[in-house]
């Protein structure tokens, strides 16, 4: 650290070779007077470098009292700062040639200086513009030698453009002067630097111009010409060192009184000392004399300028570095960097003023490394910042896992457990009594099993207590008017053999319990009264038997909770569950009995597949968050602990490295359970704590209460005590803060009370033990880390890089070995992460942790001995980006869009590093990416886009979310239930789960930016499906789905906060709101329309929120296309105005007539007709030969109405014909449960021969393939897909809809249209007229990948919509984006379409109701839309939106009607498979 701050700052600012040099004039600073910056001019190649001073310190002045003589340096460079420091600029020497200024208007001022490098190098100008703030351009050319016009060089700034072929145009940059410790800032001058290279270049002319004012700036009517210099042309005059002007100065103000200088004489005193320093030099005078004249050595001269109290610039540095650390090593601006390094100045200058040495300042503050950080930073950037990784280029692609858990496949098949006598007593008690059960809990005691029964019949309240135990047993009770009270009972509560005593009652166990002599009970009959529970425990001689070390408690109402019986099991693996739940008395005997319990389970939990395992997650999550006892009775030492979790985990390591379907929930499991020790370092907690009592004098009090707990049991609650103590020791002796940070942690007085070896003492140290406690407790955390913290990154990265510990004494001594096989590069990348790990700016850090998660993934793939502690350490990385994430939320408080985006992509990377199924995680990630990209290319439509992508990834949240809900939810209820975990923990289980994740803080980052895309996209709030203004009261469901069969009594607006798209709208409704996003296009929005109600997606959660908390009252809602406006109408409104009144009346009835069976099972196109087919078969007739030669019209044939009647009453379907016909009978009365069976009846159905071979010929005239040509499989599954359109007459939506317009069900008959299927690129729905403004000159259309059914189903997203005028086709405007997560895709086959005789019918559209079924299955495939043409290539886009657009105005024409379109896109050739009129 010799070289002075001013040094490492700024000296390679001067020595540069860019061919512009205004990015280091701006970013360059002051060097600190003293550290010999005139070093750097004699490195130089320049031939003279010299320093205009920039105007001086506003608040310094030289003034007495802002010691200003505490700065200056000694020659050596290691002296002192000076307080006021002027900011140096590259200029010539004031004596050249090549110095010029020009007044510009009066208060503006051009300055031009010429550097002449070395001969062979390039002539520098710099051009510097003062106090103007006009938007400079330097209008410029070349002469070279031998002309007299204007050239442009081929060497050009950046930012340089060309004006008219004629000039070239560089802007002037806005100079930004500073000083070290005050922030100066002349935000109205100007820089530019230009280098010529090119000796053939005799002058550089310009003009100044601002384009803004069309201003003009010319020297006296003529263009400013400099001539440039050479070498050898110029004196070759020394450069005068800036301090030695500095002194100079400093020296003329004490001669002149130390007056109070205005800047512009401040600035005069500076130049008029340079200037008698130059005559100096000029008379011969050596730098090196000047310089001895100036600084003394002598320290007691009355002259010297060199304070007693000097402090090295070295010691400036790092005590600026270490605040800068605890500040969390922030991003600091420079002005803001010059200010720390002011205060870290103050802060040496005040321990000085206290007497201390120099030499002790600089041992207390110089530890370790720190003065080479602070050397590498300063030197390499010239401020402190954070270091970046630089990541390797991957492709994402190869983050893909597709590894899909399993179905169940269960090896252990467990009978059900017979129950025991005390349970068959106990329900034939609740018989005889024949009343309410308000509680029954069965509980595990010493030698035998104990049971509480209180039942309830009228007032009478029975509490029974019943045991099988054989020994004599007393009941030591009292009653309770609050949970866990003890009072003694009433005498008239008393049983027989009762004995008051010491506030409480002890009653004798009598013989017998429900007829059954083996048993022994008590029987406790009572009013009722205030009292609302019993506690109890139980005597056996002298011997107390407790609850898990707690009194019985035993509550009178009934539970809110839900009781085993009243959870069946669905969705778990019940069976093991049960065995845990059998287990559990033997687990709770210490944390070493619970993991060898786990570790047996293993096997079986693996057989049973993802559900198995989920039962194990949960069992360890109960553990981890208390809900289950760690420890009673049973004292084990910390290493049989240790061991018995390094087996578990290498078992869960095995299943992990050999089912990696499996690996995202082994991941969580280990997350709860901890690494477990290696060579003994188990053993070490019980060493170490005596070590520390030792070194300490520690040995009585707490710190002995909590030494026994830990050799008797030690647990993961160590550490949260380890680390409260610290923070005591650290804030002072502070007991509020030890009590703080145990609470924080969930451990309150009573677990501490509770432990088998309790903690009562709180902690009481001496301050001299300080010192010793903060290290010895600092190393005893590595090793409780070490042990019980699988997800502590220190420790986890120590065991993998390895570390050794040596014994001391009794001591045993730790060796773990590094593991083999990792990444170049792994252990500093690692180091990395461990040095920012506390860092304010937490972008780089994350960066760090992803690169160490991206590089370890190849090795958690393969096969590795030492794999759990890869796991471990990808686990601690795992949770360090989550909480990295969360202290970075403040970063992004005023960020731009695109710093949240990329924060976004890093929290997404790593969500996909840590899932199985990641597809769409991680394609979402490439929308993000390719979102950022297109900001930076300033694409108009980037918020849309990125919009699009936020939908999706929202989408893959709620995926994610809902995949946990599934496995982990029912067995979180089921077990729970048996191990009496409380309700609160069960009800939240899933959910704390996911927000222990990352998803959780995506989640949040998506709801940041949000409303930002919004905006900039102008999106609004709201998107309005159906414009319909409506007024009624509000209710709020959480599902449409759950309300569709409803019918409201008066109009009512829904709050629904799921609708998926196919549900049918509520008799009664007029108005759905929801938060989600369903297709304008999509069956419930095509209702919507049709009926008349309004239909909007809400966009803004407070607005939602709003709407949700006036359930209830009365809105009347009046919406655009584009927003909706709502307000509150009150009682009075509604009685003047009627607005709200009960349905009259019923709706109008459809009648239908009803198809016969016209003798023909199968037709070709050119014969559809009314009698025959529904309108979607005889559309696709009509357009078949009339649509423009580029639209293509699939070939198709028909099922005809009756068909299926006929097929039904065929005799070999006799049998399926009397059960329909029984079924729709109980359909009719009523039970709609009995739909599902109907269809499935329906699908037995055999077909005729007739229809068999009528088909085939059929298909065959009109070219298509008959799939029994491939094989009888073939046929079968055709038939199949006949019969399940057919069956689709009963489905619930199609059903519950025909009743609301009173359509006659048995009236409607089913064609089936039969086309061949297009393997489609796209699918389209086109609406003649845009649905949402009603505009006829508008075409409304949406596109998917793949298959129609996307768009038309309930899929999930939304696809990309666009409008385009009728009078301009050939210009579509895109409204979104798509965000549909996947698109289906099918081989070349047929289909099989529904078409009813009760489809488009007036006033009612049926279409969409029924099912149309493919021959073969589609394949679901994740959307890549970052490789998509139709968004990347704006060409393909606008010629195939344009396409659909034209097919859609030509089908229109044809029908003179606004039609409702559906089609497909192959190759870039239109296709159109139906058309109706849009309703």
């Amino acid at each position: 650290m010799s070289s002075g701050l001013g040094k490492n700052l700024f000296q390679k600012s001067l020595v540069h070779g860019l061919h512009t040099h205004e990015e280091q004039h701006i970013k360059s600073y002051p060097r600190t007077p003293g550290s010999s910056l005139c070093q750097s001019s004699a490195k130089s190649t320049t031939t003279r470098v010299t320093y205009q001073l920039c105007k001086p310190l506003v608040s310094c002045k030289f003034q007495e009292n802002t010691n200003l003589t505490k700065g200056l340096s000694s020659s050596q460079g290691r002296g002192s700062l000076v307080s006021h420091v002027p900011c140096a600029i590259l200029a010539t020497n004031p004596a050249s040639e090549q110095r010029v200024k020009f007044n510009l208007d009066g208060r503006s001022e051009l300055q031009i200086e010429v550097i002449d490098s070395s001969p062979g190098l390039s002539s520098r100008i710099d051009i510097q513009v003062s106090n103007s703030n006009l938007s400079l351009l330097l209008h410029w050319g070349v002469i070279r030698k031998g002309h007299k016009n204007w050239s442009l060089p081929p060497r050009r700034p950046d930012g340089t453009k060309v004006y008219k072929h004629r000039a070239l145009r560089t802007p002037l940059k806005k100079a930004c002067f500073r000083c070290l410790f005050f922030p100066v800032q002349s935000g109205d001058d100007s820089f530019l630097s230009l280098e010529v290279d090119d000796p053939e270049i005799e002058f550089l002319e310009f003009l100044l111009v601002d384009e803004a004012q069309n201003k003009w700036f010319k020297k006296d009517g003529e263009n400013f010409r400099v001539q440039l210099a050479r070498s050898g042309s110029s004196k070759n005059l020394s450069s005068i060192p800036e301090e030695l002007v500095q002194i100079q100065a400093y020296l003329r103000w004490e001669r002149k009184g130390k007056q109070a200088y205005a800047p512009e004489q401040e600035k005069e005193e500076y130049e008029a000392a340079r200037r008698e320093l130059m005559d100096e030099v000029a008379k011969g005078v050596t730098i090196d004399d000047l310089r001895n004249k100036l600084i003394r050595k002598d320290s007691t001269s009355k002259d010297t300028l060199v304070p007693k109290s000097a402090i090295p610039d070295d010691l400036i540095q790092i005590q600026a570095y270490i605040r800068w650390e605890k500040a969390g090593k922030p991003h600091y601006s420079k002005d803001k960097q010059l200010m720390e390094f002011e205060e870290a100045k103050k802060e040496l200058q005040r321990e000085l003023d206290k007497g201390v040495s120099l030499d002790e300042l600089r041992r207390k503050i110089m530890k370790g490394d720190i003065d080479t950080k602070v050397s590498k930073q300063l030197k390499t950037k010239g401020r402190f910042y954070i270091e970046r990784i630089t990541r390797k280029k991957r492709d994402l692609l190869n983050l893909v896992n597709k590894f899909t858990s399993e179905a169940v496949s269960r090896k252990h098949v467990v009978e059900p457990k017979a129950p025991s006598l005390l349970e068959l007593c106990s329900k034939s008690k609740e018989d005889q009594d024949a009343g309410h059960t308000l509680s029954k809990k069965f509980y595990k005691i010493e030698n035998g099993e104990l049971l509480v029964l209180v039942t309830k019949l009228n007032d009478k309240m029975k509490v029974y207590v019943a045991t099988d135990v054989k020994e004599p047993l007393v009941l030591h009770w009292g009653l309770a008017k609050s949970a866990g009270e003890w009072m003694v009972p009433p005498a008239s509560n008393l049983p027989p053999q009762s004995l008051l005593q010491d506030g409480a009652c002890e009653t004798h166990f009598s013989e017998g319990f429900s007829g059954e002599p083996s048993l022994k009970s008590i029987e406790i009959e009572m009013e009722d009264g205030d009292f609302v529970g019993m506690t109890f425990v139980l005597r056996s001689g002298e011997k107390w038997l407790k609850n898990n070390d707690s009194d019985f408690y035993v509550p009178f109402a009934a539970e809110s909770r839900k009781d085993k019986k009243d959870i069946d099991g669905k969705g778990t693996a019940q069976s093991l569950l049960n065995r845990i739940a059998e287990l559990e008395s033997e687990a709770q005997r210490s944390l070493m009995h619970r993991f060898n319990i786990a570790t047996d389970l293993m096997e079986w939990a693996k057989d049973e597949g993802e559900l198995g395992l989920a039962g194990i997650l949960v069992w360890m999550r109960f553990m981890a968050t208390r809900q289950l006892t760690w420890n009673k009775n049973y004292n084990v030492k910390p290493r049989e602990i240790s061991r018995a979790q390094d087996s578990l985990t290498d078992s869960l390591q095995k299943i992990f490295q050999t089912y990696p379907q499996y690996r995202e929930i082994v991941r969580m499991i280990m997350f709860t359970v901890g690494r477990g020790g290696q060579g003994d370092v188990g053993q070490r907690i019980r060493d170490e704590i005596l070590v520390i009592q030792r070194n300490n004098d520690c040995k009585g009090g707490m710190m002995e209460e909590w030494h026994q707990k830990l050799h008797n049991n030690t647990s993961p609650d160590d550490v949260v005590i380890c680390q409260a103590l610290i923070d005591y020791i650290r804030n002072d002796f502070d007991t509020n803060v030890y009590w703080n940070t145990l609470i924080s942690n969930g451990i309150t007085k009573e677990r501490l009370l509770s432990y088998d070896r309790a903690i009562h003492s709180e902690p009481q140290f001496r301050r001299d033990q300080k010192e010793g406690l903060l290290r010895d407790l600092g190393n005893y955390m590595k090793t409780l880390k070490a042990v019980h913290s699988g997800a502590d990154l220190e420790s986890a990265i120590a065991t993998c890089m390895g570390y050794s510990t040596e014994g001391q004494g009794f001591m045993v001594g730790v060796n773990i070995h590094p593991v083999q096989g990792l990444p170049a590069g792994f252990p500093e990348l690692l180091q990395f992460v461990l040095d920012h790990v506390e860092d304010k700016n937490v972008e780089p850090l994350l960066e760090g942790l992803l690169e160490a998660r991206a590089e370890l993934r190849s090795l958690l793939l393969g096969s590795c001995d030492r794999l759990k502690d890869l796991i471990f350490l990808d686990l601690a990385l795992d949770s360090t980006v989550r909480t990295a994430v969360e202290r970075g939320y403040e970063e992004l408080d005023h960020a731009e869009p695109q710093k949240i985006m990329y924060f976004i992509t890093l929290v997404l990377e790593n969500l996909a590093l840590s899932s199985n199924e990641n597809e769409d995680i991680v394609y979402c990630l490439k929308g993000w990416n390719h979102a950022i990209q297109m900001l930076k290319s300033k694409s108009g439509c980037w918020a849309l886009f990125a919009k699009s992508v936020l939908d999706r990834t929202r989408l893959a949240l709620a995926t994610k979310a809902e995949h946990y809900q599934n496995v982990l939810q029912p067995s979180a209820e089921y077990l729970g239930s048996m191990l009496g975990v409380e309700q609160w923990a069960l009800s939240i289980f899933t959910e704390e789960v996911i927000r222990a994740g990352s998803a959780a803080s995506l989640s949040m980052l998506l709801n940041r930016i949000d409303p930002v895309l919004r905006r900039l996209a102008n999106l609004g709030s709201w998107q309005v499906i159906s414009p319909v203004e409506v007024t009624g009261s509000v209710a709020v469901v959480d599902e449409l789905l759950s309300v569709q069969n409803k019918s409201y009594e008066k109009p009512t607006i829904l709050i629904a906060k799921r609708v998926k798209g196919e549900e049918e709208i509520p008799d009664g409704t007029v108005a759905v709101l929801t938060p989600d996003m369903p297709d304008v296009l999509s069956h419930v929005s095509v209702r919507a329309r049709n009926s008349k109600v309004c239909f909007a997606t809400c966009f803004d959660n407070n607005i939602l929120a709003d709407l949700q908390s006036k359930e209830g009252k009365i809105l009347s809602l009046k919406p655009t296309s584009s927003d909706l406006v709502y307000r509150m109408i009150d009682a009075a409104e509604v009685s003047s105005n009627n607005v709200i009144t009960s349905k009259e009346g019923s709706a109008p009835s459809l009648t239908i007539s009803r198809k016969q069976f016209a003798g023909k099972y199968a037709i070709c196109a050119h014969e559809f007709s009314n009698d025959l087919v529904g309108a979607k078969s005889r559309n696709i007739g009509f357009l078949k030969d009339k649509v423009p030669s580029w639209v293509g019209i699939p070939t198709s044939v028909a099922l005809p109405f009756g068909v299926f009647e006929k097929v039904i009453s065929y005799d070999a379907n006799k049998e399926i014909a009397d059960k329909v016909s029984s079924l729709k009978k109980k359909l009719e009365e009523g039970e709609f449960n009995v739909l599902h069976e109907i269809r499935d009846t329906v699908l037995q159905l055999v077909a005729p021969n007739e229809l068999v071979e009528e088909l085939k010929l059929k298909l065959r005239e009109s070219g298509m393939p008959w799939p029994g040509d491939e094989g009888a499989e073939r046929w079968e599954q055709a038939w199949m897909a006949i019969k399940r359109v057919w069956a689709s007459k009963w489905n619930e939506r199609a059903y519950f809809s025909t009743r609301k317009v009173k359509l006659d069900h048995d009236s409607l008959c089913m064609a089936v249209l039969v086309q061949e299927i297009i393997s489609a690129d796209y699918a389209f729905v086109i609406h003649t007229t845009n649905p949402s403004s009603s505009d006829p000159s508008e075409i409304y259309a949406e596109v998917v990948r793949g298959l129609g059914e996307t768009l038309v189903g309930a899929y999930p997203g939304r696809a990309l919509s666009f409008i385009c005028k009728k009078n301009d086709l050939n210009s579509p405007k895109i409204l979104g984006y798509p965000s549909k997560p996947f698109g289906l895709f099918i081989r070349q086959s047929i289909i099989f379409r529904s078409d009813s005789n009760g489809e488009d019918l007036e006033g009612y559209a049926g279409a969409g109701l029924y099912d149309s079924v493919p021959m073969d299955k589609e394949e679901k495939v994740f959307l890549d839309y970052t490789l998509d043409p139709l968004i990347t290539d704006t060409n393909f886009q606008n010629s195939m939106l344009s396409s659909i657009a034209r097919a859609g105005n030509a089908i229109e024409e044809l029908y003179g009607t606004p039609q409702d379109i559906e089609g497909v896109v192959k190759d870039g050739k239109i296709f159109v498979v139906q058309t109706r009129p849009q309703m």
